[in-house]
């Protein structure tokens, strides 16, 4: 349980905070850049956080703003070169803050150096779903179908994106030949996977648990420690044959380097708050995602960790943003 003292020693800072400071911030409307499409896991949990803020701070404007393109680089690169105010932020994860700067050759960013950590605040888990009506069955069934002389295609949200380096490092292990079909967000890769486009999907768990749950697509494995309580008849990876598979996604909220560290403080407590009530933890689940709180300090380190992570992970797949 996170109490009133684990969320001040997350954002100490907030409590020095002149008081005129904090009648001044927010003055005007705050956006939440989304680096993805809307309909994404990323979309989804952004707009339910700038909801209940908004609420939070006693009407406060807080807008949600989608910037695709580039594999999440075009939305993340106009937080990064946004005036340091607080008035624009950036719900980024796993791809726009640790693996792009691992992939990419060039980025007119730095995933840390360019970001005041505000606070990390939720983790998914993927899952590999198939079209309701694929003939495989098992994780077992559809890595036959790729194999000895058979092959199969996958969707991922983009190039370098998690959904595709856990494909390709399936892929990899079992000897598939595996075709990769990119998409620009999750969204559309889930669409074309339930009307059989594709023969696989390795996605966030919120963007496909409601299908799973009304049948129209089929889920062989999920990357999770255990069964989930919602999900009891889908395998881990770990049970399905694929040990290890297990990358989680997580979610974190960015400003642009330089923003005053009382506004950071206040914006950290504001999010960890959010995510510390019953109510919203109680909707986070139901949507797929588990609340996974960090503060400023600990994030910062968390996120150096992630990106370093992803490095070996390149080393070992090979995959490059161009």
């Amino acid at each position: 349980m996170i109490t009133r003292r684990t969320l001040l020693a997350a954002a100490p800072a907030a409590a020095a905070l002149p008081a005129s400071a904090q009648e001044a911030y927010p003055s005007r409307p705050i956006r939440i850049v989304i680096a993805y499409p809307p309909g994404g896991s990323t979309d989804v949990l952004g707009r339910a956080l700038a909801q209940r803020l908004s609420e939070l701070w006693n009407g406060a404007s807080v807008v949600v703003e989608n910037r695709p393109g580039g594999g999440a680089i075009v939305g993340t690169q106009a937080v990064a070169q946004a005036a340091p105010d607080g008035y624009t932020l950036a719900l980024g994860n796993n791809q726009t803050h640790a693996s792009n700067q691992a992939m990419a050759r060039s980025l007119p960013y730095h995933a840390v150096d360019s970001f005041a950590p505000v606070a990390r605040l939720a983790s998914v888990h993927h899952a590999l779903v198939v079209p309701a009506n694929h003939p495989a069955r098992t994780l077992a069934e559809l890595v036959a179908k790729g194999t000895n002389g058979g092959k199969v295609t996958y969707a991922s949200s983009s190039v370098g994106s998690a959904s595709h380096v856990i494909a390709e490092s399936l892929a990899r292990r079992f000897r598939m030949d595996a075709t990769h079909v990119p998409y620009r967000g999750g969204a559309q890769a889930t669409t074309d996977t339930v009307a059989g486009v594709v023969d696989y999907f390795i996605s966030t768990w919120p963007q496909v648990v409601a299908l799973v749950r009304d049948g129209k697509l089929r889920a062989l494995a999920i990357g999770a420690p255990q069964r989930l309580a919602e999900a009891p008849d889908v395998p881990t990876f770990d049970e399905a044959g694929a040990p290890g598979v297990s990358v989680d996604a997580w979610f974190g909220i960015w400003a642009p380097a330089g923003t005053p560290a009382p506004i950071v403080a206040r914006l950290s407590e504001g999010f960890l708050a959010i995510v510390a009530e019953p109510a919203m933890g109680e909707r986070l689940r139901g949507l797929g995602f588990a609340a996974a709180p960090l503060g400023p300090v600990p994030f910062a380190a968390f996120q150096r960790a992630e990106v370093a992570r992803w490095q070996q992970l390149v080393e070992l797949t090979g995959i490059r943003m161009e």
